[in-house]
């Protein structure tokens, strides 16, 4: 396909389906090595097998063991690491701020907080130490950027993604690691389908029709941003959030302004001058 990533080595958590599965099928495509880490161990197992220049490791991201001994491998199996991508997680806690039990929202944090948190540090220790920079990249959530988006663990978290994302690419960028967060809009994943009862047809249409651009998202679509930012093309982009969401964030409907008839809405126009 190309040879944007060519040489580099990648770790994906959550890489045996979904966003993860389509970004560690697209790295391989681009040349790079990839380790799938992810709970989903049939799954990416022959995941791993299908693409030949990857390697599986059965990771639980609330575990930082687990989630360091990702990085270790990628580094024992490839040699090195290039990028570590933070895309494992789930919606989590449901229901009113009012009834939400304080065990499911701290198992939501475990997960997509916490667990970013582990591949950040991680990334970081093998990063600095290898020298030559490096990226590290994570799935936040357009969820993230505003209320309404999301359930309210799920919006907390990916609003500290954002925040951790812009910290540690801070920090972290005299070593030339760059630090970045990919916000995708309605794609449609196993994760989303869960919603529907799995019927691919009724979501595709809910995406579409939601979307300013009438276009339902897919996978690969944020795969593609995952590439860029690992790649030698975005040397110069740190602490940055990439939205991939078909325009919903920046317009979920045309607004009445754009569409009205020609006019003015203020004091009676007066010429120049007078």
């Amino acid at each position: 396909m190309g040879d944007r990533l060519k040489g580099k080595v990648a770790v994906v958590t959550g890489g045996a389906s979904g966003i993860g599965e389509a970004t560690a099928r697209l790295f391989v495509a681009e040349g790079a090595s990839v380790v799938i880490a992810d709970v989903q161990a049939d799954a990416g197992e022959a995941l791993a097998a299908e693409l030949g220049q990857a390697s599986f490791v059965h990771v639980d991201i609330t575990s930082e063991a687990a989630v360091a001994g990702a990085v270790d491998h990628a580094v024992k199996r490839f040699g090195r690491l290039d990028c570590m991508i933070n895309n494992a997680g789930f919606i989590g806690a449901i229901g009113s701020i009012r009834t939400i039990e304080a065990e499911a929202w701290r198992a939501t944090m475990a997960a997509l907080l916490d667990g970013v948190f582990f591949g950040v540090k991680h990334a970081a220790r093998v990063l600095v130490e290898q020298g030559g920079g490096g990226s590290i990249l994570t799935t936040t959530s357009i969820a993230g950027l505003r209320g309404g988006f999301g359930a309210h663990a799920y919006t907390t978290a990916k609003h500290a993604v954002i925040g951790l994302t812009r910290s540690a690419a801070a920090e972290l960028a005299p070593h030339r690691i760059r630090v970045n967060a990919v916000a995708p809009g309605n794609v449609i994943s196993p994760l989303s389908l869960a919603l529907v009862g799995g019927d691919e047809e009724a979501m595709d249409r809910m995406a579409a029709e939601a979307s300013p651009m009438k276009l339902a998202m897919y996978p690969p679509e944020t795969a593609e941003a995952f590439a860029y930012l690992a790649s030698d093309g975005a040397r110069q982009v740190t602490g940055q959030v990439l939205v991939v969401d078909a325009g919903l964030t920046m317009a979920p409907e045309i607004p009445f302004f754009h569409t009205a008839e020609p006019g003015f809405i203020g004091p009676p126009l007066r010429g120049p001058g007078s």
